[in-house]
C-alpha cells in the first residue's frame, strides 16, 4: 500500500477515536442535553402505573369530579367550574392570600463560582412584610433554562450543606436547571417552623397555605430572571418541604410540575409525621400551641384541621388542581404504594381531560430520600421541563 494512503487512513482512525473521546466525555457529564425523552421515558414510565392492588381503587374518597352540591362533574366545561369551586372553597376555608408580590427586584448579596455553576445569594419579599434569603443557583451554560424552586427548613441543605441526599438544588443545577432554594430558618429556629400572616399571635390564614403565597411569590421571583424560561418552572421538597411544595403547586397553578418527597400527601393520624394538625401547618391557633405531638383526648386537634376532618375533606381535593400538569410522589415511609388510592381521583379527572401519564409515584422504604430516588426525581423533571 502506498504510505501516503496509508497515512492518510490512520489519520482517520486517530480522528475518529478522538471524536469518540469527545462525546464519551460530554455523556458522563451530569448536564447532558444527548439523552432524548425517549430514552428518560423508558425509565420512568413504571412510575406513573399503579400496582395492581390499587389500580382504579377509589376508596372511600369524596370524588372530586361532584360538586359539593352534589351534582356531577361530565365534561371539560364542567372540570373548570368544579376546580375553581375547588380552589374557592380551600382559600376560605385556609384564609385568602394577599396580593401578589410580582415585578420585585432580586437583590444579589453574593456570588461565587461553584464547579460548573454560579451561586448567588439572593434576598427578595416572600411576604408583603418580611424578606427572606436564599441561594439562586445558575448553570454556566447560556440560554434560557427549565428552573425549580426547592424549599426546606433552610436554604443550605439543598445546595449540599446539610444533610446527604437532600441537595437537590445542587443535582438538579448540575443537571442544567436554574434553582431557587429557600427555607424558613429563622422559623425554624424558633420551633415555629412557618410564616404568619400578619403575626404569630393572629395569623389570619392557615401557615401551610402562607408557605404557599411564598412559593407563589418566589414563582415571580424566577420569571423575571433572563436565564430562566418562565414556562418551565417547578418546585420540589422533601417532608416539611414536601407538604410545602404540595401546597404551592395545586394553590398556585404557574407551576408547570412538581416533586412532593414523602410529605404525607393524605391525612392519617395514625402517622404522627402526618401531622397537619399542628399549628404550624393547618391546624393554627393562637399561642400557647398544643402540646406537639398525635392528637388525644388529652391533647386535641385546635383551628382549622379538626373542621376539615369533620366536614370530610382530604387533601386529594388539592391533588386534582393539578391536573393536567404532571407531578411525581417520591414516596417513602409516609406515602407507601397504598396512596395510590387518592391517587387515583387525579388519574381519573385527567382521563377526563384527555390526559394519561401525569400522575406519578416512586417508593422506597426510608422517609430519607436517596440516590435513586434523587436520580429519579431528576429524570421525571429533565422529561417534563428540561427536553420539551
Amino acid at each position: 500500500m502506498n504510505p501516503k494512503h496509508m497515512q492518510s487512513k490512520i489519520d482517520i482512525i486517530i480522528s475518529f477515536l478522538f471524536l469518540l473521546l469527545i462525546l464519551g466525555s460530554c455523556s458522563s457529564k451530569p448536564d447532558n442535553n444527548t439523552i432524548s425523552n425517549d430514552t428518560i421515558w423508558n425509565k420512568i414510565e413504571p412510575f406513573f402505573t399503579p400496582p395492581s392492588a390499587y389500580l382504579n381503587n377509589l376508596g372511600n374518597y369524596r370524588s372530586p369530579l361532584i360538586f359539593y352540591d352534589g351534582n356531577p362533574v361530565n365534561n371539560k366545561d364542567d372540570w373548570q367550574q368544579r376546580r375553581i369551586e375547588i380552589l374557592n372553597r380551600w382559600h376560605n376555608l385556609m384564609g385568602e392570600w394577599p396580593s401578589l408580590i410580582k415585578n420585585q427586584d432580586l437583590e444579589i448579596l453574593e456570588t461565587i463560582q461553584r464547579e460548573n455553576f454560579i451561586q448567588n445569594r439572593v434576598r427578595f419579599y416572600w411576604t408583603p412584610q418580611e424578606q427572606t434569603e436564599g441561594y439562586l443557583l445558575v448553570p454556566e451554560r447560556g440560554g434560557k433554562k427549565p428552573a425549580v424552586v426547592i424549599v426546606y427548613y433552610e436554604p443550605e441543605t439543598a445546595i449540599g450543606k446539610g444533610k446527604a441526599d437532600r441537595d437537590f438544588a445542587y443535582q438538579l443545577t448540575k443537571r442544567g436547571f436554574v434553582t431557587l432554594s429557600i427555607g424558613t430558618t429563622e422559623a425554624t429556629a424558633n420551633k415555629t417552623y412557618a410564616l404568619y400572616y400578619p403575626s404569630l399571635e393572629e395569623a389570619r390564614i392557615q401557615p401551610l397555605s402562607m408557605l404557599a403565597y411564598a412559593a407563589a411569590n418566589a414563582w415571580h421571583v424566577l420569571e423575571s430572571r433572563p436565564e430562566v424560561d418562565p414556562e418551565r418552572i417547578a418546585i420540589a421538597g422533601h417532608s416539611f418541604g414536601g407538604k410545602w411544595a404540595m401546597f404551592a403547586s395545586c394553590l398556585f397553578d404557574k407551576y408547570a410540575c412538581a416533586v412532593w418527597s414523602d410529605p404525607g400527601i393524605v391525612f392519617d393520624e395514625s402517622r404522627p409525621d402526618i401531622n397537619y394538625w399542628e399549628p404550624w401547618y393547618l391546624g393554627y391557633h393562637p399561642p400557647p400551641w398544643r402540646k406537639r405531638g398525635i392528637i388525644t383526648k388529652e391533647n386535641p386537634a385546635q383551628g382549622l384541621y379538626p373542621e376539615l376532618i369533620e366536614s370530610g375533606y382530604d387533601l386529594h381535593e388539592l391533588h386534582a388542581l393539578m391536573a393536567p400538569r404532571p407531578f411525581l410522589v417520591s414516596g417513602g415511609s409516609e406515602d407507601p404504594p397504598k396512596r395510590w388510592i387518592a391517587l387515583n381521583h387525579t388519574i381519573a379527572v385527567n382521563q377526563l381531560l384527555g390526559y394519561e401519564n401525569r400522575v406519578a409515584m416512586t417508593n422506597r422504604p426510608e422517609h430519607a430520600p436517596n440516590s435513586e430516588s434523587n436520580k429519579q426525581m431528576c429524570l421525571f423533571l429533565e422529561y417534563f421541563l428540561k427536553n420539551r
